[in-house]
């Protein structure tokens, strides 16, 4: 039997703000539906576990029903039953046996335990999903707890970090301290272990101004997941845009302040808070999947369905629906998670997962799309950062330089060429060029600036570093897909023995290769993202697709050994050549054209002849060893003219062998004065010794290298 429906209470209340608010009074609960009949607030006991009160929502304008309860507080645990239409033909879902969860929640009490009663069909039914079942769902259901906002913040400031200084870490809040032996036991894999001073150091300590977390929305573990005994580790399954997932807090009750001090801790240390973000798609599925939240709400209004086939959802995700950002009160939705997130919560930016379909109308990829332009005349979404992960399945859904000014967007178009240019496949040297140079070729319209180009190498999506020189195929059979999932084109290479190996040559190549692709990562234009652990040599076994792995082949193994050291030390010199070289990382293209001016030629590239590259050798497939030049004098903005820069010289030799380089003479200078050769031990390059111009210098085969022009001293006359 149902609890007792109890009317006495309740007033009409306001249709805004949109979920459960404390007023001080009481709270106010507000929920959108334009095709429900009928909604009804249900309470349960503080676990969660036990139905106290039915209370309809007594009002309804413009498409919100709202009620005001003064009996209410925070700690209140709530959801809701939808009445409406079952017309899954007519794209209506409505079913009161399933309790579905507010949108808006700003907190969550219990997890979901799946069960066939939390789907609004019959399983097993040969109507399939147009049947209707009539089981309770409320017992396998997490519900929702009202909450007070109220955190005392202090003098907590966003750090505000300039784009052209920006460096990101990207890292999963339980892995990256789950094996931290700093961290006490209680804290490791949460909100607090990330807060560790010890841990917040070493990220310090790689030049890291921005810590970009893998999603922390409440999300769902995927059944098929559970029956193997597996999890959705990276969290790509949201449920609840407002909430922190509870799983990453150490005392879970308290999710929402915990995560509000790590913020404060990170800012304190001049750190910013980069949430990577779903708004793409949820939980909830396809037609077959369960009704969790929207769907029972008001399937036809919050996802995109087929036009001439409501009862299937169009899949541009590939999880089985897709969010309607078309919808005006979608589009509130998404828009207020995220205002919510930068004012109350503090976080500095957003990487929006696939980030094509929130800028896809109906007719397609749109510019003008009503989400971009949402967030950009938003005072509080435009203050931020914002990242497109720029692709999708979905038609016209890779889109890498095309989202409009004031986006920064992932380049795997650098991924791919860095990779496969160090793994010596033939004819890269002129994408080379374009992605060493911020990818002019993709970014550099409409004013916007390299910056925009977030370079990478290694992601949580793939193979680390490490793995990218120890295997030459993925080796994912602990996903339990008999290895079909995960990218087979990793373009890596194992250098002779796949896996880990005591063979000294080989190991050496390898730990090579990692530096020379952190040094190009370091030493490019555009935004470096960092994926945690890459620093240190972190190896997932060959696993390249490590999305349910919540284990060791996920979290990092702080106990990195000698080589780790080195590597780290490696890092952390990088991190100072960048900051020390305002030339790394200008906030304009650099361009191979002498500016009329200035008469400085900001870029240019050196054969290893040491003349200057022609046509032809950026065509020749062959082209493995190439230089390029940064003219410390070049332009930083449209009017100013840099007086003290250093010229900087890179050198990247992908040759198996070493090439005779003649350091360019072209130049007016005393000397080339080497700052880095990842052939030679850190230990033994502290020195910085120099080169005369014109000088023949012998680079190792499979090796980058790092000078910077000393120029002549004028003579007082």
């Amino acid at each position: 039997m149902p609890p007792a429906i109890n009317k006495s209470r309740i007033t009409e209340g306001r249709a805004n703000p949109l979920g459960a608010s404390w007023t001080g009074l009481g709270v106010n609960f507000a929920l959108f539906s334009a095709h429900a009949t009928k909604v009804e607030l249900c309470l349960f006991d503080d676990a969660g576990e036990t139905e106290l009160e039915r209370i309809e929502l007594p009002e309804y304008t413009n498409e919100v029903f709202h009620g005001f309860l003064p009996d209410a507080r925070p700690g209140t645990v709530y959801a809701y039953r939808v009445h409406g239409p079952y017309a899954p033909e007519e794209g209506h879902r409505f079913n009161p046996n399933k309790l579905v969860l507010d949108p808006y929640a700003l907190s969550h009490v219990g997890e979901f335990r799946w069960d066939h009663s939390m789907f609004g069909y019959t399983i097993g039914h040969e109507d399939e999903d147009l049947s209707f079942d009539e089981r309770d769902s409320a017992p396998f259901m997490p519900k929702c707890r009202v909450v007070d906002p109220a955190f005392t913040w202090g003098d907590d400031r966003r750090p505000r970090i300039p784009w052209e200084r920006t460096i990101i870490y990207e890292t999963h809040v339980k892995g990256v301290t789950k094996r931290h032996p700093l961290v006490a036991p209680d804290a490791q894999g949460t909100y607090a272990g990330l807060a560790n001073r010890d841990v917040i150091k070493h990220i310090k300590s790689l030049g890291v101004t921005a810590v970009e977390l893998l999603p922390i929305h409440f999300f769902v573990n995927d059944d098929y997941l559970l029956e193997k005994g597996l999890v959705n580790y990276w969290g790509y399954n949201s449920i609840g845009f407002f909430a922190p997932a509870r799983r990453y807090a150490r005392n879970q009750d308290f999710a929402f302040a915990e995560f509000k001090e790590m913020v404060a801790r990170l800012h304190d240390a001049g750190l910013e808070v980069i949430m990577d973000v779903v708004y793409n798609h949820t939980a909830e599925g396809n037609e077959r999947g369960a009704t969790l939240s929207f769907k029972g709400i008001d399937n036809a209004s919050y996802y995109r369905l087929l036009p001439d086939q409501k009862r299937y959802y169009i899949n541009d995700t590939g999880t089985g629906n897709t969010v309607n950002l078309s919808h005006p009160r979608v589009l509130q939705m998404v828009t207020d998670s995220l205002r919510y997130w930068v004012n109350e919560m503090h976080v500095d930016g957003f990487r929006f997962d696939l980030g094509t379909i929130l800028a896809r109308e109906p007719g397609g990829f749109d510019t003008q799309s009503a989400f971009l332009k949402a967030c950009m005349q938003d005072p509080v979404l435009a203050d931020v950062k914002l990242i497109a992960e720029p692709w999708d399945i979905g038609p016209g859904g890779y889109q890498v330089g095309n989202f409009m000014p004031g986006w920064a967007e992932w380049n795997d178009k650098y991924r791919d060429t860095v990779r496969a240019f160090w793994v010596g496949e033939e004819g890269k040297a002129a994408d080379l060029g374009n992605r060493l140079s911020g990818s002019a070729d993709l970014f550099n319209h409409n004013g916007r600036k390299p910056w925009a180009s977030v370079n990478f190498l290694a992601a949580h999506d793939g193979f680390t570093l490490n793995d990218l020189v120890t295997y030459n195929d993925k080796h994912n059979e602990a996903n339990g897909e008999e290895n079909r999932d995960g990218h087979s084109h990793n373009l890596s290479y194992n250098y002779g023995v796949e896996g880990p190996t005591d063979d000294p040559e080989i190991n050496a190549v390898r730990e090579r290769q990692i530096r020379n692709m952190l040094g190009t990562l370091y030493l490019s234009q555009g935004t470096p993202m960092l994926l945690a652990g890459d620093e240190f040599g972190r190896t997932q076994g060959g696993n390249n697709n490590a999305y349910c792995q919540d284990n060791e082949i996920s979290w990092l193994d702080w106990n990195w050994g000698e080589k780790g050291d080195r590597l780290t030390a490696f890092t952390q010199k990088l991190a100072g050549l960048r900051d020390r070289f305002p030339v790394l990382r200008r906030g304009r293209f650099l361009s191979g054209e002498v500016h009329e001016a200035s008469e400085v030629q900001g870029i240019s590239w050196y054969k290893p002849s040491g003349e200057p590259m022609e046509q032809a050798d950026w065509e020749d497939p062959n082209t493995r060893c190439l230089a390029k030049m940064l003219d410390g004098r070049a332009q930083t903005s449209g009017i100013r003219v840099a007086a003290h820069d250093q010229t900087l010289l890179l050198i990247a030799n992908a040759y198996h062998e070493a090439v005779e380089f003649t350091l360019p003479s072209s130049v007016e200078g005393e000397a080339w004065v080497r700052l880095m050769d990842t052939n030679i031990a850190d230990e033994e390059d502290e020195d910085e010794p120099a080169f005369p111009i014109g000088h023949s210098y012998t680079v190792t085969g499979r090796s980058l290298l790092l000078f910077y022009l000393k120029r002549q001293r004028r003579r007082r006359a």
